[in-house]
């Protein structure tokens, strides 16, 4: 995908969408963004950063392309779609970036991928968040897919961004930790396992951001036969107590730290440096950065909190997205926070998971290290996080010496050097040439 070709020229013919709008400073930009949020303007603010991608359509085209439409496209398709589930009440919105070739082999048999492609990567994003933040990602994504024809799918968990948001209720009794765990894991796994079996694949790899991390790790312990690796973004729910994690960082941009623009496997000296970052940044906690964290740690939906504020909502947005993603560009965070802002208005779902998976302090109640070694040692496993994270690392290492001392060998750790919590966009570059290592890592 180097050079001109015609693949350049499809976002230029598709209907232009409208610039998004301002970061709202005052009442009335507010209670005007406030009242255009819904499905529509969901839908506009993701496609304005998959369009990103010059190859990107908005419906799928039909199949087999036929030799002109071949003529007219480049080594590689994407386009969103809606894929429904099992309940028919129940979809899974995704985008697909297919390699042209397997796209046409697909449309004879969809269950029977070619035997030399990789499985495909599934992007899966972390909580209250949705597929349309790893915008920075899908371009170096997709060339991959082309090289090897293979595939990428991004997608929004169930009751999460644009996919569908049924009632999360849980059965099991409050004093009952295992039940609630299992029952709260349970509604996102099982459904990306339906997700899987609708779309017809073998195998996967997970690219996994935060909670969505989290759950790639259960989603491997469950079906591990369905899992080629694991590549884990800033992996929530790891270390077994709160120690140097900071859930109120969440709004810092990172800073440039560092001269050495890289990922670099995790030493104990690197993951101490982090820790030693988190200690300073929670001793300087403000009063109300506290009562933040304490509702957090109370099981209040932080979404929630937003969607109570009415036309006020929008403001209190872009108060964050202006600030933790000031190092993009101001097009770039304008068109973020208009995503943003409509995911979290969107009814609450899946976001009422929290309490259940995680502990006051932001942990798990079931910590992954005392549950990782039980993982396939057919199944490779990447750790990655960011120097100025809030996740704490020494959890991703203590869970690489457990899959070692578990015989599994096959476990790595690295951290990402002038990065945050969302290092796949604070370090975009960085991160697309590690994800893209690992996949070609051979196993």
């Amino acid at each position: 995908m180097t050079g001109h070709t015609p693949t350049e020229s499809l976002v230029d013919i598709l209907p232009p969408l409208p610039p998004a709008a301002d970061i709202p400073s005052k009442f009335l930009e507010s209670a005007k963004q406030w009242w255009a949020a819904g499905d529509k303007q969901s839908a506009i603010s993701e496609e304005r950063l998959l369009r990103r991608l010059p190859f990107f359509r908005s419906q799928k085209p039909a199949s087999p392309l036929s030799d002109t439409e071949l003529s007219n496209v480049g080594p590689v398709i994407a386009y969103s779609s809606r894929v429904e589930l099992s309940n028919p009440k129940h979809y899974i919105n995704t985008l697909s970036m297919i390699s042209t070739s397997l796209f046409q082999s697909q449309s004879a048999s969809p269950s029977d991928p070619p035997a030399t492609s990789p499985p495909p990567a599934v992007m899966l994003h972390g909580y209250g968040a949705g597929l349309g933040f790893y915008f920075n990602n899908f371009l170096p994504m997709a060339q991959w897919a082309a090289r090897h024809n293979s595939s990428v799918y991004a997608l929004d968990w169930l009751g999460m961004g644009r996919s569908s948001r049924p009632p999360f209720h849980i059965k099991a009794s409050k004093k009952d930790i295992p039940a609630r765990v299992a029952e709260a894991e349970s509604f996102f796994v099982d459904s990306l396992e339906d997700w899987r079996q609708q779309m017809h694949l073998e195998k996967m790899t997970l690219i996994g951001h935060s909670l969505g991390a989290y759950f790639s790790v259960v989603y491997a312990l469950k079906y591990p036969q369905r899992v080629e690796r694991l590549i884990l973004l800033s992996p929530a729910g790891v270390p077994r107590g709160p120690d140097h994690t900071v859930p109120s960082s969440e709004v810092d941009p990172p800073t440039t730290t560092s001269s050495e623009d890289r990922a670099e496997l995790a030493s104990n000296a690197k993951v101490e440096q982090v820790e030693a970052n988190q200690r300073t940044a929670k001793a300087k906690e403000s009063r109300s950065r506290r009562i933040l964290t304490h509702l957090w740690e109370e099981g209040f939906s932080p979404f929630q909190v937003v969607r109570t504020m009415g036309v006020w909502a929008p403001w209190m947005v872009g108060k964050y997205s202006s600030r933790r993603f000031s190092t993009l560009s101001e097009e770039e965070t304008r068109d973020m926070h208009d995503y943003i802002l409509n995911i979290t208005l969107a009814k609450g779902s899946g976001e009422y998971c929290i309490s259940h998976i995680l502990a006051p302090g932001a942990h798990a109640r079931m910590p992954l290290v005392d549950r990782i070694a039980a993982l396939h040692k057919d199944i490779p496993v990447t750790f990655a996080y960011g120097d100025q994270d809030w996740m704490d690392p020494e959890g991703g290492a203590e869970s690489v010496e457990r899959l070692r001392q578990a015989g599994h060998g096959q476990g790595k750790m690295y951290i990402v050097n002038n990065a945050g919590h969302h290092l796949y966009l604070d370090n975009a570059r960085v991160v697309n040439n590690l994800i893209i290592k690992e996949l070609e890592r051979k196993i």
